[in-house]
């Protein structure tokens, strides 16, 4: 059977690509720190030795609209482009195209199906920064293939965080039980506290850094309980207006399990959001 060779969540800026490659007298102040945080974030994908990613993210209504918004959507195309017109030109990304990995996509959207998950699929998606941005942290070379998952965040009526969870333990099982010898990781990258176009999106912090502090701790320590406990979709509005992004954090806790410690855990406050990064290892540091 396949091993889960890594769990990772992350932030995923789309600002990162720009401030990391631009030219000395060019660089934003925080520009050094930022990237030697994601260089030793790097080395936890790195040291895992994965064959495939399966990556977690949300459409920024790039191809998914009102008129047809899944609730969550596997990929199972063989190749996918990227970035987005406007993200390239308002964040300087790159046109990218990714490799897909069609027999776990299918593998996952059927396992889905029988689980309960009624998974919609694309043979033609085309990716935005949710998915881009990791693999520019993580795996630069892009040489890895990719099954994207997408779940809704933006568009009410949103799943509960609980299915969220849910969602998470049913993708560690079915990457356990595939008939392949092949490693994977799963990389999901959410929000912390973050507001998009109201008056707390310039500020000299993300908007709220006592959820941040206690999202921080609540990923960090795999309490899955607390977080449901305190976490609903009317209560998300309160540190931003877009926080509802951490319900794939929540995800990708249900992925680690419940109770599951981060082997790998940092945060870089990067003026009006909290940057965060975690990594699990659920069959143990790799040596």
């Amino acid at each position: 059977m396949a091993t889960l060779a890594a769990v990772i969540a992350s932030t995923h800026h789309p600002f990162y690509y720009k401030a990391s490659t631009a030219p000395p007298e060019e660089r934003p102040p925080f520009a050094d720190e930022w990237v030697a945080k994601i260089t030793a974030f790097r080395e936890t994908l790195t040291r895992a030795r994965a064959d495939v990613l399966v990556m977690v993210g949300s459409d920024h209504f790039h191809q998914l609209w009102l008129d047809n918004m899944p609730q969550f959507l596997v990929g199972k195309a063989p190749f996918y482009d990227a970035n987005w017109y406007n993200e390239e030109r308002e964040f300087g990304l790159p046109r990218m195209l990714l490799r897909g990995h069609e027999e776990l996509s299918s593998h996952i959207l059927r396992g889905g199906l029988d689980e309960g998950f009624d998974l919609a699929f694309s043979n033609e998606l085309r990716i935005d920064h949710s998915i881009t941005c990791p693999i520019i942290t993580l795996r630069p070379e892009a040489d890895l293939p990719i099954v994207p998952i997408y779940t809704n965040i933006f568009a009410p009526p949103l799943p509960r965080p609980a299915r969220f969870v849910e969602l998470g333990h049913s993708i560690r099982r079915l990457i356990e039980t595939w008939p392949s010898d092949l490693r994977v990781a799963v990389i999901g990258t959410g929000h912390l506290s973050l507001e998009l176009g109201g008056p707390r999106q310039f500020g000299p912090h993300g908007p709220d850094p006592e959820f941040d502090r206690k999202a921080v701790e609540w990923i960090a320590s795999g309490d899955i309980e607390r977080a449901l406990a305190e976490v609903t979709l009317d209560s998300l509005w309160t540190p931003g207006n877009a926080t509802h992004g951490f319900m794939d954090f929540m995800l990708m806790m249900g992925v680690a399990g419940e109770g599951a410690k981060a082997d790998y855990a940092d945060s870089l406050d990067l003026f009006h959001t909290m940057e965060a990064y975690f990594t699990w290892y659920p069959n143990g540091v790799p040596a």
